[in-house]
């Protein structure tokens, strides 16, 4: 029998700076060509096995640890992160904390320069790599000019040059749009299948990874693993509720309709389900009561217009042109698109960070043209996509109080105020924490924080549930639905199709530098020509519902997010 590239054996590990173990008594064999899903929510250790797998445990994170790690038959106690990295090639979830290279060719190139490969062959080797994974004609492209989806690709093609065993990916899905997603899954499913090495992905984002087979999943829970089984196996139960992880969502309106899901339906994928007369009939009985409960949205008074806008960064290139749109009092909208399409750019201006070509914004009806960035922000609070370009303070506290300081606010008001918004972003028990000691996820809710004490009029978030597992995720999408409630006008851009439909009942797409539609996030993801052009994905609610003879799939998700939301919320 061919030995494990990867055996935890009764394997624990505790951090110098925890009180606890992070790792108990892992006993688990990754063999060579699998491909093995590990998730958990955030805390589980999930990130922890990777760092143990790759090297950064204890070489670069030290702490103690019992039991035995072998990667590629060695102790890793008894290796290098450098013997490790040829083995083992790890893609981070931030993907620009991994370059090194002005371009892409530097930088797929970095590590056999320094094994001192020779020029030419280490050319050709560059050349073969970034054929393999499509980036062969962006070698002379900097890094930074690339989409999420493009990096991603430079990252991977940048571990794949040591001809590795196994290639670990941490969140690989976290920055990129549903369609760039679902081109990253098929591109690791490709990279598998020529390389035949082991594949290993840490993700929050269940459905949209087995949107290419997994062999197996690993569920982990403070520290243990809890399940190691097929896929199918897996969601047929009810283990990932229950352990802070969101299932796919055709499989929970499966559920609503009162359908018990079994391994026989092959339920790994919504296109291949196997569903009985039974089994449609229920689903559409539950269509028909839910159709008498959809209600139209009243809007209230206008808030904030974006007029004739454009806008460029260079003089000879429009990066937004012609943008329209009205967003009024107490409404929470997703703004949605491919990457690079002018979200983040549109968000921005509308904060002051940019300043339009022509056109104008306006809030309560007045231009905001003359406004300081400062005197936008009393009102319009921005929480930035990456948290590292957001955090300025080494302590937790002192980074979400910062702005209640400076307004003049009274200790005992700041503290109750910080307290409370803590405790919804489930950061309180960390309060004390430095910052640097916290996950990419946690900083995510860091930043959140920072903004949120402020209580700004409109809430600007860009990616606000990037990193986080389905508990924090609920948590603080509650926390500003319930802000949201309290009159609290909400603009959110995301990738996330999931928090759109759940959400938000109005969606706004843009496509290179162009705004698409302005119309309800149902129909965003049920319009097949819509779904292409903003590079997104649609819905499994769509393909249930044509699975079950359903001819309204837009009615069929519309009554999905009311049933969620009366029922389940």
């Amino acid at each position: 029998m061919t030995p494990p590239v990867i055996s935890f054996q009764d394997y624990s590990f505790q951090y110098m700076a925890q009180a606890e173990p992070t790792l108990r008594h892992i006993n688990l064999d990754i063999f060579p060509g699998e491909k093995v899903l590990i998730a958990g929510a955030s805390g589980s250790g999930k990130s922890t096995i990777g760092n143990c797998i790759n090297g950064l445990i204890p070489f670069a994170y030290p702490g103690k640890s019992t039991g035995k790690l072998l990667v590629d038959g060695v102790e890793t106690e008894k290796s290098s992160i450098f013997e490790l990295s040829h083995t083992v090639g790890t893609v981070l979830q931030d993907t620009d904390g991994q370059f090194i290279g002005l371009t892409v060719g530097e930088d797929i190139a970095f590590a056999p320069e320094n094994d001192c490969v020779p020029q030419e062959e280490m050319k050709q080797l560059v050349d073969k790599v970034a054929g393999l994974v499509d980036i062969d004609h962006h070698l002379e492209y900097a890094p930074q000019e690339l989409s999420g989806g493009q990096k991603q690709r430079v990252s991977l093609a940048g571990v794949m040059v040591e001809d590795v065993k196994v290639l670990l990916f941490d969140e690989p899905l976290a920055n990129l749009d549903p369609a760039a997603g679902r081109s990253t899954i098929e591109l690791i499913d490709m990279v598998h299948e020529r390389t035949k090495a082991a594949v290993l992905i840490i993700e929050h984002r269940l459905e949209d990874v087995l949107w290419r087979s997994m062999d197996r999943i690993i569920l982990m829970n403070e520290g243990e693993i809890v399940a190691d089984m097929p896929v199918a196996d897996l969601l047929a139960g009810d283990l990932l509720l229950q352990h802070g992880i969101r299932e796919p969502l055709y499989l929970t309106a499966l559920r609503y309709a009162g359908v018990e899901i079994s391994k026989a339906m092959q339920p790994e994928h919504v296109d291949h389900l196997v569903l009985g007369a039974k089994e449609k009939e229920k689903v559409q009985n539950w269509f028909k009561e839910q159709k008498a409960g959809i209600h139209t949205a009243q809007h209230g008074d206008e808030l904030l217009r974006v007029e004739d806008l454009k806008f460029g960064y260079t003089p000879d290139k429009y990066n937004l042109q012609d943008i329209n749109f009205t967003i009024h009092k107490g409404e929470m909208v997703s703004i949605v698109g491919r990457n690079g399409a002018g979200k983040s750019t549109m968000a921005k201006l509308i904060c002051g960070f940019e300043k339009p070509v022509s056109g104008a914004i306006y809030m309560e009806g007045r231009n905001l043209e003359g406004d300081t960035i400062k005197e936008r922000a009393a009102r319009i609070g921005y929480v930035m996509q990456n948290p590292n370009q957001m955090i300025s303070k080494p302590m937790i506290w002192d980074e979400v109080e910062m702005a209640l300081v400076q307004s003049g606010m009274s200790r005992e008001e700041r503290t109750k105020r910080v307290e409370e918004t803590l405790k919804v972003c489930g950061l309180y028990a960390f309060r004390n924490w430095p910052v640097s000691a916290l996950s990419f996820g946690q900083k995510k809710r860091v930043t959140i924080a920072s903004i949120l004490v402020q209580r700004p009029q409109v809430i600007i978030l860009d990616e606000p549930t990037a990193g986080q597992d389905y508990h924090h995720y609920t948590e603080i999408m509650d926390f500003l639905k319930g802000l949201n409630e309290k009159g609290y006008t909400i603009l959110m851009i995301t990738h996330d199709m999931h928090l759109m439909l759940e959400y938000t009942k109005r969606a706004i797409v843009f496509s290179e530098g162009r705004m698409l539609a302005d119309t309800t996030a149902a129909h965003v993801l049920n319009d097949p020509e819509l779904v292409k052009a903003a590079n997104l994905k649609e819905t499994s609610l769509y393909t249930l519902s044509l699975v079950c003879g359903i001819e309204e799939p837009q009615v069929f998700t519309e009554c999905f997010i009311g049933y969620e939301n009366r029922e389940v919320r």
